[in-house]
C-alpha cells in the first residue's frame, strides 16, 4: 500500500508527530513484529562478551554524556 505524504509541505514538527504516532501504533503490537535473525546472534555475542569479562555495561546516562563529550 502507498500512502501518499505531503512530506514537501511538512514542518519538520509536523513530521515528527507523524513519527511518533507510527512508532506508538507499532509499539502496541511489538509481538508481531519478528525480529531478524542476526539480532539474536548479535545480542548473544554481547552476553559472550559480558560473561567472559571483555565487555561490560554502562549506565545510560553515562554513556550519553560520552558521547556528547566525544561530540566536542
Amino acid at each position: 500500500m502507498e500512502l501518499p505524504l505531503p512530506l514537501e509541505n511538512m514542518t519538520t514538527a509536523d513530521k515528527l508527530r507523524a513519527l511518533e504516532q507510527i512508532w506508538e501504533d507499532l509499539c502496541r503490537t511489538a509481538e508481531s513484529i519478528p525480529s531478524p535473525a542476526w539480532h539474536a546472534d548479535v545480542l548473544h555475542a554481547r552476553e559472550n562478551r559480558v560473561a567472559d569479562g571483555s565487555s561490560q555495561f554502562t549506565d545510560w546516562t553515562q554513556a550519553k554524556q560520552k558521547i556528547r563529550d566525544s561530540a566536542k
